[in-house]
């Protein structure tokens, strides 16, 4: 399909359909036509897998200022105090439409808005709304439901985005005209028919979340390649903090389930860090969260990954254990369902044992430069959700202010879409794939898939060296042509795009690491591990070059 549509009637793509995504689309569905591509099936990305809740300011003990602070706290130096502020002062509206569009959630009728809240690391009070363990299931559940009946919503499952259609791709003497320079649409591989088209936009959104695949052990679904961050950067955008990746310090550990989270807000309820047994004559259960943090459990998740990461390396341990059973089976049932079920099905009755939890690479704290209208340095071309940087996260971002995001700059970026003004019409040219042929070795890809989240987990992980980046980055480099002549040569796969994204995020995150000289939040140098008295967030911008075809 390369036809275009008048100019009032090109829709907006929207790339990635969880909760940034469906925000941006069912507040723009009602006055122009909207896109949702999903690579996979609708509900297989990472906001049906958040556990904990999202950010409320709403009770009587509660404050905007409260909110900014813990936000500022967790940031570690680098929240930008503005884009805090603003969206605090939002979050009771988030939470309110999420409420009006049916999302199920935990209710205490003498609570604000009727809903119970919790409380989570970081954060001073009860401010955390959720729908008991499962709370972006409930969300992205009620917001797909909606989407699916809206008559201005279309919504494609198993389509894949390879790249964006910027002036580089226009026929014409764009150097000329500077409304050239901008975002034109998409190529998009429809995976099922194995062909990829190009699709003309009145705008694009980015929604495809962040990159926790790049490491071997991450609580995200497949989904989390990187997609729209690596796009972006093709395109000729910044990217943010990319150093600032956030491990959850719990992560079920259990040979049959890799990437299952146990929410924060089990700590919140009262759960302990214990070591296991280290030896003979040693049964286990000392909590040590104590020595590292005043705030113990409850303390960001930086320094609890940081201290279960500490704690491994000096007791030869494979995990530590998480202890919820002193909060009763009746709660825990109540409370936690999701986990109890979960883990019951695995053999491990939490109201009896303490659950073995490793920490996991779970959010990407930085990304795309965006606005707080979801702009990015490319006209027409705009960023939601964790695939962004907003300033936000600063550091390390404070439990349960990602969901929130996604709600109130959903909203914002939808109105900047409505608000811009309508160019002509171009005529965007075909995807070309005359001279490319289909892969014979799949297994090379799945190869150097392996090797780049292996090398990450090992030189860029909880605990960086200056040594460690430099050699993970040139076996990056290696594998980056390595995936580039492949791409150059065959027929677009969907892992093959994952591929190529992921390797191009993981050159991103290193390149931003050797940047900072000093020990901060997410960052932590053995080489650098004091953290300077005045720091900038890390931003890279791409050397005019370009690898597009």
């Amino acid at each position: 399909m390369n036809t275009d549509s008048s100019p009032g009637r090109r829709p907006v793509v929207v790339i990635g359909a969880g909760l940034a995504g469906l925000a941006v689309a069912l507040h723009l569905a009602d006055h122009v036509p909207v896109v949702v591509l999903a690579k996979r099936q609708l509900d297989e990305g990472a906001t049906a897998w958040a556990q904990g809740g999202i950010v409320g300011v709403l009770g009587s003990d509660d404050s905007i200022e409260s909110h900014v602070h813990d936000t500022l706290d967790a940031g570690a130096g680098l929240v930008d105090e503005h884009t805090a502020r603003f969206i605090a002062e939002r979050s009771a509206d988030a939470v309110r439409w999420l409420v009006e569009s049916g999302v199920p959630f935990s209710e205490d009728p003498t609570g604000p808005l009727g809903l119970h809240l919790t409380r989570e690391g970081g954060h001073a009070v009860r401010r955390i709304a959720h729908a008991a363990d499962a709370t972006g299931k409930a969300i992205h559940d009620a917001l797909l439901e909606r989407a699916r009946k809206h008559p201005g919503l279309t919504l494609r499952e198993r389509w894949m985005a390879v790249d964006l259609v910027t002036h580089r791709h226009v026929h014409d003497d764009a150097h000329l005209d500077p409304t050239a320079r901008r975002c034109w649409g998409v190529y998009a591989l429809d995976i099922d028919n194995r062909r990829v088209e190009t699709l003309p936009a009145a705008a694009v959104v980015l929604a495809t979340g962040g990159v926790g695949k790049v490491y071997r052990y991450t609580s995200n679904p497949d989904t989390a390649t990187g997609d729209g961050i690596a796009m972006a950067w093709r395109a000729g955008c910044r990217v943010g903090n990319m150093e600032f990746i956030q491990f959850h310090p719990t992560c079920l550990y259990h040979p049959q389930e890799r990437s299952f989270l146990i929410t924060e807000a089990l700590r919140g309820e009262g759960a302990k860090l214990r070591l296991p047994s280290t030896g003979p004559g040693d049964p286990g259960g000392q909590r040590f969260m104590p020595a590292h943090d005043e705030r113990g459990e409850l303390a960001p998740r930086d320094i609890v990954a940081r201290a279960i990461d500490f704690e491994m390396k000096k007791h030869g341990l494979d995990h530590v254990w998480l202890d919820a059973t002193h909060l009763g089976e009746e709660f825990l049932k109540s409370h936690f369902p999701t986990i109890h079920a979960r883990c019951l099905a695995l053999g491990i009755d939490i109201a009896r044992q303490p659950i073995p939890v490793v920490p996991a690479a779970h959010y990407t704290c930085g990304g795309v430069v965006t606005d707080l209208e979801g702009r990015t340095d490319l006209p027409g071309l705009y960023a939601v959700g964790e695939t962004t940087y907003t300033g936000l996260h600063g550091a390390n971002r404070l439990a349960s202010n990602s969901l929130l995001e996604c709600v109130v700059l959903g909203r914002s970026c939808a109105d900047a879409i409505l608000g811009a003004p309508t160019l002509p019409a171009r005529i965007l040219p075909p995807w070309d794939e005359s001279k490319v042929e289909d892969a014979d070795e799949q297994v090379v890809i799945a190869h150097n898939w392996d090797e780049l989240r292996l090398l990450m987990w090992n030189y860029v992980g909880i605990v960086r060296t200056t040594k460690r980046l430099e050699r993970a980055l040139h076996r990056i480099k290696l594998l980056r042509d390595e995936i580039d002549d492949y791409y150059a040569n065959f027929r677009v796969t969907r892992d093959l795009l994952e591929l190529r994204n992921l390797v191009e995020c993981a050159e991103l995150i290193v390149q931003s690491a050797l940047h900072r000289h000093e020990s901060r939040g997410l960052h932590f140098s053995r080489d650098f591990p004091q953290t300077l008295p005045v720091s900038f967030p890390t931003v890279l911008t791409r050397p005019a070059r370009s690898r597009d075809r």
